[in-house]
């Protein structure tokens, strides 16, 4: 390649030297776009700005992409009197800086959806606004270079398919004849995905705008959001440096300043993001011009992509070493002077040489410095803030904004309609997050990681390595001396696993692999005396909630609240969904009755947030209504197996008999010296067992002591990899895996814990009537693999294809291996086909029963037995009797 900026000679990695010689000299892209269509830039003209309206309904703030796409889709929806306002001029921020690609190739569902629907919205906007998106229609090409690489995209492309998108897994051979400049000969496949697509971005940001103002959308330019004014926890203006705005709702898609913005008000919104630098490289036309509709290049193990550009090549990528920018406040105006950097640029230049041989001879036109905004989980965020009613956000992009905007703006805004979005948005929504994710350091330290991670090959199960030890158990210490092996949930350490002495620690650490991994043993080790002996598992990551009242207020809230009915006797545990209009699971949660008016919940640990704000929502104003979090009030133990109960007698001095502590009861005891010990007869797996929640100041004794008693009862440690293989074999759904806001409890067995024959409405009610008497469209079913070898063929994770009779019927949500069974276990859900008239139709039991399912695994299916109760006892019993056979054969030679 050559720079056409200083010289025509070619460019290889030695050239470098001379390209930081001539930045010396003074070059620098000061004000210089990517794309250059003037008319993207601005709807209102430069000369007078138009005035500030004194009253909205809807106040965006951004006129990025994201912005207009939110202001476009309200104004489908029907909204009126909708302000979008930009800071600078339309589009001339990030968006004006985008890569212009619009891929599907996304790591998680709800994602792949957004991206396919923006694809088919910038394919229709140009007919619909007559404003040219530059949109074509290239397809991409997802290169493997090692095993590995190629399995996790057979097992995208399975999931892509289920989604009804185009793709096809292809050999290298193939790759050659679809892109002329791709060597090949470091390849071992390749995913093709022929829908995807390229676009000129201010280009869509523009004719979103125009299609919004035509729609009575004003847009607002040079004007800047200064603070969200809120009083009595809801939006009620917004505050520029033009004046104030009086309105009920506020989006910000604020892209890089969203965090400050959120930091700015007197009542404070977390939106933990954090900018960095994003560079990629622009190529004059190559001797012979690159056709446009020649396909993208994601080389992920290369960490780099390629688009076709104007006969050139645009070539970007996620480098190990990231540049966070942005660290100590906002400034939109160093978006416009952000420098050049080649020596960073270099790795990624290299690697495109290496892809592309033939580009040593290209000419330069432009090195790109574009911020890009990412969150600690390398998901964006979206929909209403906890702290604050009316105040939406969608941002954090993490690099795929413009293939995101279309649908995130569309659910963003049937969000704001309905109150709910047309599809499970959970792995983006900003309750998944809360203030101890606002921490600015934590936050730079996070990005640096989580940008190499968008490359990244991520097996099942991996980790963040930084941010971590943010939250810990009074009992971390202690469980590290003893080997623990550690996941973090919503910024809590949790152990996985516990290495038994003169373990290979090393080689554990790096195990990754879709096979068979190397903690398989341990784990089996901790089931088996899971339920032979007795083990403790640490889970006070768990959410904690204690509502109380004066009178029946607390009751009251929660028989609202909850389908299953709480009007218990003092000391029952009731375990009960709480959910939505349409009868989904918002929480799924055990709330204890501890006196009268005083109640005790429980739920997942990424609840936190999510629940409290669930349930706030729907609370009276009433001052003798209260609810705390008092997650970090308690340690909870998890005692389980046969022998739980003799420690616990022997330390309380109480018989533990289920004859005296019957199941699903709680009690408050002493436990050695501590007193004040809630002990409750459950597992959450399905085992015999007990739940301890210690106040935090007795969990080290109380720990030291069942230790200490329980060594004769061959007690041990374990971790929540055990507990997922325990509550898979049982059939127990867990939320935010199994479980949705879009999952009635008919659909998953529950209808037992609906209060049906209760005279008490509840939120849900009406629809989970309806639905019994409609009939349920698809059932939560566990699938047993058969002809399936564990040591050698590839594991089930979570989201494998589920196939009946040969037709797709439905995915799976969670997997495990049953150390019990001898067999993997799959939960998930199927659907009958469609009716006659393309509607859903009810399931039936003998559809369950009489199928033939698969389960497909990157694209290889694999036999499975589907039922809608545990195989547990049926399993056991054959195996007994396949063990009677074999011994008595043997003692008979």
């Amino acid at each position: 390649m050559s720079s056409c900026v200083r010289s025509s000679r070619a460019l290889s990695p030695v050239m470098l030297p001379r390209l930081r010689l001539l930045h010396q000299t003074g070059y620098r892209l000061v004000g210089r776009g990517l794309w250059t269509s003037p008319r993207c830039l601005t709807v209102s003209g430069d000369s007078q700005l138009l005035p500030l309206p004194r009253q909205a309904r809807v106040v965006i703030c951004g006129g990025g992409i994201v912005g207009t796409s939110v202001a476009y889709h309200l104004a489908r929806l029907g909204w009126t009197d909708i302000v979008l306002l930009e800071q600078g001029r339309l589009g001339a921020g990030t968006t004006r800086l985008c890569a212009g690609i619009v891929s599907v190739a996304k790591p998680i569902s709800i994602e792949c959806q957004m991206a396919n629907y923006s694809s088919s919205l910038y394919q229709q906007l140009e007919e619909e606004t007559g404003v040219k998106t530059g949109y074509v229609k290239t397809g991409s090409l997802c290169l493997a270079q090692n095993q590995d690489r190629f399995i996790s995209l057979k097992r995208l492309a399975s999931r892509l398919k289920v989604m009804g998108i185009n793709c096809n897994i292809i050999k290298p051979k193939e790759v050659a004849k679809l892109h002329p400049l791709v060597n090949i000969h470091d390849l071992v496949g390749a995913l093709h995905l022929p829908e995807d697509a390229v676009v000129s971005p201010p280009d869509v940001n523009h004719a979103l705008a125009v299609a919004s103002a035509g729609q009575g959308v004003q847009i607002m330019e040079r004007t800047s959001v200064q603070q969200v004014l809120v009083e009595k926890g809801c939006v009620t203006a917004v505050e520029t440096d033009r004046g104030s705005i009086k309105c009920e709702y506020f989006v910000s898609c604020a892209g890089q300043w969203a965090y400050e913005l959120g930091q700015a008000s007197e009542t404070k919104v977390s939106v933990p993001l954090h900018g960095c630098e994003h560079f990629y490289l622009l190529t004059k036309p190559l001797q012979e011009p690159l056709p446009p509709k020649t396909p993208v290049v994601i080389d992920m193990d290369g960490r780099i992509y390629a688009r076709p550009w104007q006969g050139g090549l645009l070539s970007g990528g996620f480098e190990k070493n990231p540049k966070p920018i942005f660290t100590e406040g906002r400034n939109q105006l160093e978006i416009q002077n952000m420098q050049e950097d080649w020596d960073h640029f270099e790795p990624m230049l290299s690697a495109l040489l290496r892809r592309m041989p033939s580009l040593e001879s290209a000419e330069i036109h432009q090195l790109i410095n574009c911020p890009e905004s990412f969150t600690p989980d390398m998901r964006c965020l979206m929909g209403e803030t906890p702290g604050v009613s009316g105040y939406y956000v969608l941002a954090g992009m993490n690099s795929s904004g413009l293939a995101f905007a279309g649908g995130a703006g569309k659910y963003l805004a049937e969000w704001m309609t309905y109150g709910y979005p047309t599809a499970n948005v959970w792995p983006l929504d900003i309750k998944r997050f809360g203030n101890l994710q606002s921490s600015r350091t934590f936050l730079r330290h996070r990005v640096m990681e989580v940008m190499p991670l968008l490359y990244e090959l991520k097996v099942p199960r991996w980790d963040f390595q930084t941010g971590r030890q943010l939250r810990t158990s009074p009992l971390y210490d202690r469980l590290d001396t003893q080997g623990a092996r550690w996941m973090e949930k919503h910024g809590f350490e949790r152990p996985k696993y516990f290495v038994p002495p003169g373990k290979d620690l090393l080689s554990l650490d790096q195990s990754k692999t879709f096979y068979k991994p190397d903690w398989f043993d341990i784990v089996g080790a901790e089931v088996k005396c899971c339920k032979e002996a007795v083990c403790v598992i640490d889970m006070s990551s768990f959410t904690k909630f204690e509502l109380t009242s004066t009178g029946d207020q607390a009751l009251e809230l929660l028989q609202h609240l909850c389908a299953n009915d709480l009007d218990v006797p003092v000391g029952h545990i009731v375990h009960t969904g709480m959910l939505n209009e349409r009868g989904g699971y918002e929480n799924d949660c055990s709330v204890v009755r501890l006196s009268k008016n005083s109640f005790f919940i429980i739920s997942p640990t990424d609840q936190q947030v999510h629940c409290w704000s669930w349930i706030k929502k729907h609370m009276p104003n009433d001052p003798h209504l209260h609810l705390e979090d008092v997650s970090w009030k308690y340690t909870a133990l998890n005692l389980i197996g046969p022998r739980a109960m003799d420690v616990l007698a022997e330390l309380s001095y109480v018989s533990m008999t289920p004859d005296h502590f019957p199941s699903m009861f709680c009690k408050e005891m002493s436990v050695g010296y501590a007193n004040g010990i809630r002990v409750m007869s459950m597992t959450h797996t399905g085992e015999p067992g007990f739940m301890l929640y210690i106040p935090i100041e007795y969990a080290l004794h109380v720990y030291n002591e069942v230790m200490s008693v329980g060594q004769k009862y061959g007690i041990r440690n374990a971790g929540y990899y055990a507990l997922r293989s325990l509550r898979i074999e049982k059939f127990f759904a867990f939320w935010g895996q199994d479980l949705d806001a879009f999952t009635t409890p008919l659909e998953c067995g529950r209808e037992f814990r609906v209060k049906f024959d209760k005279d008490t409405d509840f939120i849900g009610r009406e629809a989970l009537l309806q639905q019994r008497q409609d009939g349920v469209t698809r059932r939560f079913v566990m699938l047993v693999l058969e002809d399936h070898d564990t040591e050698l063929d590839l594991w089930p994770w979570w989201g494998e294809p589920v196939y009946r009779n040969d037709q797709l019927a439905g995915t799976t949500t969670s997997s495990a291996y049953s150390y019990t069974l001898e067999r993997h276990v799959c939960l998930g859900f199927v659907s009958p086909p469609l009716g006659p008239e393309g509607l859903p139709t009810a399931i039936t039991p003998d559809f369950i029963n009489r199928g033939d399912y698969e389960v497909d695994i990157a694209g290889q299916r694999y036999p499975a037995k589907a039922k809608l109760y545990p195989f547990s006892s049926l399993f056991t019993q054959q195996k007994r009797r396949k063990d009677d056979i074999e011994l008595s054969n043997l003692q008979g030679k």
